[in-house]
């Protein structure tokens, strides 16, 4: 009997998508991969792998129909193991697990939560641990990262106390994926680092192969871009070798984003890999949820969109960034931080369409998106393009001031020198310009101190003369 990859419970030959946990099961491929290519991290449910056969029900979790059907039958299975006294957790584990297919999450948490009171009642200490699991997961998906942490990591000293190394394993990613999330690379790098090494040392193949593309995620922010290749050369290989076609998906998009940062020489090959993730995902669209489908596509319509517009593509910039912004509403059930990435590449596009108006409008959805999430480095960074557009074509001071003083307060508090150094030499310029010169000469100093702390000796040079010019203009300085 053939096992599925992905959650690790018996399938049939003839099946072309797990009936667990509805992913292709896609073999001999007819489509050649290059040696060039990339994936995505993913959420890991403890559960699929562990529920017993007989609680389990077979069905196409497509047709909410279907799902329906599943659900009358576990609440009746319910009404009987409740009238007999049995322990109900099994059951309520399915049934949550039918209502997350749907969507319902606030169904599924409710009915993860009776299951965990459940199964503390009946001592059931692994089942504890895989509930605390599952919470993590929708609790991350809505937003509540803090209490997503505590789940999961309530999940992890149950399972390092019992060895469960498999189950650790997806733990430590779901860890890494939340702190990946609140943009706290150390902390995500550190939990995917350690999934990675159990996996390896347990000689979990499959485990290791998924910890690793999880870690290439960390790796994008900490430009280490000679491992990220050599990573996903060996994942695509294991992909290749195992036709998994899923798995050959993300790593075409991991190589399509790794292509694109690895910068403007290598667009051509963001653009190959990209659309060839594209044309594997329609290969599979009958196969997999339209919630999955729109998972992968979503970055794949908003890199292809930034290389478009660093081609001049705009009409096709603008289609496929819309594209990547329908496919994450497809997916999230609340705001989702990814919007505020692709509308941040809509509101590029189009300041340099010349539509200032519009930019700045989609500018600020993306700030209340990021604001939301406390994402302080891009509320900071959107502060400052907005003030720039302010500046530089709309030629409102006051309002171009005002922005590059909230977003400057905000590097500062971030030790961001760099960032705030050049905020105030324009706002020194600005003041300079309307005749505020003592204003003018504060800025330039404070800029002046950041770049010194900076050893950036050529821009201290610079506002060291910048200071003496404005004090030859204005005696009292």
């Amino acid at each position: 009997m053939k096992l599925c990859p992905y959650c690790e419970r018996k399938i049939e030959d003839n099946w072309l998508y797990c009936h667990y946990c509805n992913k292709p099961l896609i073999s001999n491929v007819d489509i050649g991969l290059s040696k060039s290519i990339q994936p995505s991290f993913e959420k890991d449910s403890a559960y699929y792998s562990d529920l017993p056969e007989e609680e389990y029900f077979e069905s196409n979790l497509n047709e909410d129909e279907e799902i329906k059907e599943k659900l009358i039958q576990i609440d009746n299975f319910l009404k009987e193991k409740e009238s007999l006294g049995e322990p109900v957790g099994e059951l309520l584990l399915n049934k949550a697990s039918l209502y997350y297919k749907q969507r319902d999450l606030e169904k599924s948490l409710k009915i993860l939560e009776i299951a965990l009171s459940n199964f503390k009642a009946n001592k059931n200490i692994i089942k504890i641990a895989i509930c605390h699991n599952e919470i993590g997961l929708i609790q991350e998906e809505t937003g509540f990262f803090e209490q997503a942490i505590y789940h999961f990591e309530s999940a992890l000293n149950i399972l390092n106390e019992r060895e469960k190394y498999h189950k650790i394993i997806q733990v430590l990613n779901n860890l890494g994926n939340v702190y990946l999330q609140i943009k706290d690379i150390d902390q995500s790098y550190e939990f995917y680092q350690k999934a990675l090494h159990l996996a390896e040392k347990e000689n979990f193949e499959f485990e290791a192969i998924k910890s690793s593309s999880n870690l290439v995620e960390t790796l994008f922010y900490l430009k280490d871009y000679d491992r990220i290749k050599k990573i996903l050369l060996s994942n695509s290989n294991y992909f290749e070798q195992n036709h998994d076609i899923y798995g050959m998906i993300q790593t075409l998009i991991k190589y399509g984003k790794l292509y694109y940062f690895l910068g403007e020489e290598n667009y051509e090959l963001s653009y190959q890999q990209l659309h060839q993730a594209l044309t594997l995902i329609e290969k599979v669209k009958d196969q997999i949820t339209i919630y999955i489908k729109a998972h992968l596509e979503w970055e794949c319509y908003l890199y292809l969109g930034i290389v478009s517009i660093t081609w001049d593509n705009d009409i096709e910039a603008e289609n496929l960034l819309l594209k990547s912004l329908e496919a994450i509403r497809t997916f999230e059930i609340h705001e989702n931080i990814k919007e505020g990435l692709v509308l941040e590449n809509l509101a590029k596009l189009y300041s340099l369409k010349g539509e200032d108006k519009k930019a700045i409008d989609y500018f600020k959805i993306a700030l209340e998106i990021y604001e939301k999430f406390g994402d302080k480095l891009k509320i900071a960074e959107l502060k400052y393009k907005i003030g720039k557009i302010f500046h530089d074509f709309i030629q409102d001071r006051v309002k171009s001031v005002q922005y590059f003083e909230e977003a400057l307060e905000i590097f500062e508090n971030l030790n961001s020198m760099k960032e705030a150094a050049e905020i105030l030499t324009l706002l020194g310029e600005i003041y300079k310009n309307n005749k505020k010169l003592e204003l003018a000469v504060s800025c330039y100093s404070r800029a002046k101190d950041y770049y010194m702390a900076l050893q950036d000796n050529y821009n201290t040079s610079i506002l060291r003369e910048k200071i003496k010019n404005v004090a030859l203009n204005d005696n009292s300085i």
